[in-house]
């Protein structure tokens, strides 16, 4: 585990032997998936900056300041660059700190978390990378900070109280996962992509550091953007493959298949890659990763995932996690990692982001026909199109006004609130999914202010590029950078994300939005591209990756039935969600659509399973 931790207080209540032990049992915390942990301290009074790391970490004291950092950064100033080789990262960020403040992160690049602490003066400094790789959570009150690379590690210091937040909870439950900048304890936040959080004589302060500029159009010819992405795409592989033995997941996917054909024409020589299977129709997808294997002569590896492995994995996986988290495609990504670490793999390569910089999701293309509705004139809609879609007798029992009805309504609601209409907790009134005790204090609103916040402060004025932007947040950088991070992690080797390389995002942010979407065509930019570089199979292929056939295996696998079904009941106790919805969920699922409410059911076991292990 890569990480860091530590904590500002000038109270000097703690002695030295105090703050070693507090020290160890944040590392602790914060590295209880490594095997062989090694541990930087370094403190100053009462402040210690702890970073924990597999060669790619340091804390160490420069220029009066305490500097912990993770991760693998890079300098654009070549004078901190210089420092940086002759004296490492943590001396070139202390001597930028001192010249330049927070500007300074201007300077640094790469996917990083790094804390600055400047004691004498009362001064702390932490900050994240650009695209949310590495993360950082930090609590404040009464004259005591204390940080870490996960929430786990900030609740281990005594001074931290360790209660959970219904609010997050709620969260979780709409978004399957607690969104930045709330963790799932009271008191705790985490700092979102590009964010910095400033500390001054008690007085906190964050803002961001960097947000990626889009062009809605340039006069920049198709074919030349066409090259500098072939360029882009080798050139962000030679960054991300380091020294150790290397690897790649392969779904079968546009991006997965890129990545694996990247990595095996830098490697010069065939890459090792790895799948998942399933023996469950509709969502294997082996035989498109064994045609991008096959068309770019790559050493491929494959595991048919089971229901019971699925049973044995999911309390480590919840244990894992140090929030609850429901994106259940972690399974297979845990196991397509482990197999990889068992053939000698430290390194994997990952596809991560492709979606979300060069427009991969379905919805992007939906929502632009909804759009097409505001285009009308106001007086069309108000006076003929709504009242006949609306409040026309009988239009429920017509297809065509059926459909009618459905488009206004949605079309009137605007985004990026549309994004959410499907959402479970949508679907009913809150009251009978929650408690009355849980409903207590808390704001239905906030996830939804959550994706406002974000939408409205994109640098662009295209509602596709708007919706990318908020993806790089909700989808990415809370989603599944957590959920590849952290299996990877468990499963013992590292992962880097070459499409997310900051130059590449840079350059996705100038590819206009008429070729990121041609039509209804998602990722036309992106595709036509690599049309002489991948195989047809993947060109035309339908997006969907590891996903996991809960729902079905749900009804198929007793041992899963079982826990899942204990899970829900040991969940009804806990005065959060209706038993009563905890049971018309399970009824529905065993009569109707067995993958739709099995999604709920596995984000509801999950938050059991992770409850369970963390409050008896």
């Amino acid at each position: 585990m890569t990480g860091i931790c530590g904590w500002l207080d000038n109270s000097g209540n703690n002695s030295d032997q105090e703050q070693h032990s507090i020290a160890r049992n944040m590392a602790e915390a914060l590295a209880k998936l490594a095997t062989t942990p090694t541990e930087n301290l370094h403190k100053d009074g009462n402040s210690v900056a702890a970073a924990l790391h597999a060669g790619q970490g340091e804390a160490a004291r420069h220029e009066g300041l305490l500097i912990s950092y993770s991760g693998r950064p890079w300098w654009s100033d070549e004078q901190l660059k210089d420092v940086a080789s002759h004296r490492g990262h943590a001396a070139a960020i202390a001597h930028a700190y001192r010249n330049h403040g927070h500007q300074f992160l201007e300077k640094i690049h790469g996917s990083f978390s790094l804390a600055v602490l400047d004691t004498k003066a009362n001064r702390a400094l932490i900050a994240i990378d650009r695209i949310g790789v590495s993360p950082l959570s930090y609590w404040h009150q009464n004259g005591k900070f204390v940080f870490g690379s996960s929430a786990s590690a900030v609740i281990a210091h005594p001074a931290v109280p360790n209660e959970l937040d219904k609010q997050s909870i709620f969260d979780y439950l709409y978004f399957h996962m607690v969104p930045s900048p709330r963790t799932i304890y009271q008191g705790i936040s985490k700092l979102l992509p590009g964010q910095y959080l400033s500390l001054d004589n008690d007085k906190l302060t964050t803002d961001f550091y960097w947000q990626l500029e889009y062009q809605d159009q340039t006069s920049t010819s198709q074919q030349t953007l066409e090259t500098e992405l072939q360029q882009q795409l080798r050139d962000a592989m030679q960054r991300s493959i380091g020294d150790g033995k290397v690897g790649a997941f392969l779904s079968g996917g546009v991006d997965s298949s890129t990545m694996a054909g990247v990595l095996t024409e830098v490697l010069g020589q065939p890459a090792q890659t790895y799948s998942i299977g399933f023996d469950a129709e509709g969502y294997d997808e082996t035989e498109f990763a064994r045609a991008s294997a096959k068309h770019f002569g790559t050493n491929h590896k494959e595991y048919y995932l089971t229901p019971q492995d699925v049973v044995d994995a999911i309390p480590r996986i919840a244990a894992s996690y140090d929030e609850p988290f429901g994106n259940a495609s972690a399974v297979p990504s845990y196991f397509c990692a482990k197999m990889a670490a068992e053939d000698g793999i430290e390194i994997m390569i990952a596809g991560d982001g492709g979606d979300e910089i060069f427009a991969g999701n379905a919805r992007y293309a939906k929502q632009g026909v909804f759009e097409h509705y505001q285009r009308i004139p106001e007086f069309l809609r108000t006076a003929l199109i709504e009242p006949v879609a609306l409040n026309l007798p009988g239009a429920d029992n017509i297809m065509p006004l059926r459909k009618l009805k459905s488009y206004v309504e949605q079309a009137r609601v605007p985004l990026p609130d549309r994004l959410e209409s499907y959402n479970f907790l949508h679907r009913e009134p809150l009251s009978n999914i929650f408690t009355d005790d849980f409903l207590t204090d808390i704001d239905n609103d906030e996830p939804l202010t959550i994706c406002r916040n974000v939408y409205q402060r994109t640098h662009a004025n295209s509602i596709l590029n708007k919706m990318m932007h908020l993806d790089l947040k909700n989808t990415l950088a809370d989603n599944d950078l957590r959920k590849v991070n952290r299996m990877c992690q468990l499963g013992g080797v590292e992962v880097r994300y070459p499409l997310l390389d900051e130059k590449l995002v840079e350059f996705s942010g100038r590819v206009p939005v008429d070729l990121k979407i041609k039509g209804q065509e998602l990722r036309y930019f992106f595709k036509h591209s690599l049309r002489d570089f991948l195989p047809p199979s993947t060109l035309n292929k339908s997006k969907h990756g590891f996903g996991l056939p809960f729902g079905l295996w749900l009804k198929e696998y007793q041992p899963l039935h079982d826990l899942a079904r204990a899970s829900l009941d040991n969940l009804a106790k806990r005065n959060i969600v209706q038993p009563d919805y905890l049971n018309q969920l399970w009824q529905a699922h065993q009569e109707g659509h067995a993958s739709y409410y099995g999604v709920m059911i596995w984000v509801l076991m999950m938050l059991e399973q992770w409850l369970d292990q963390r409050i008896k």
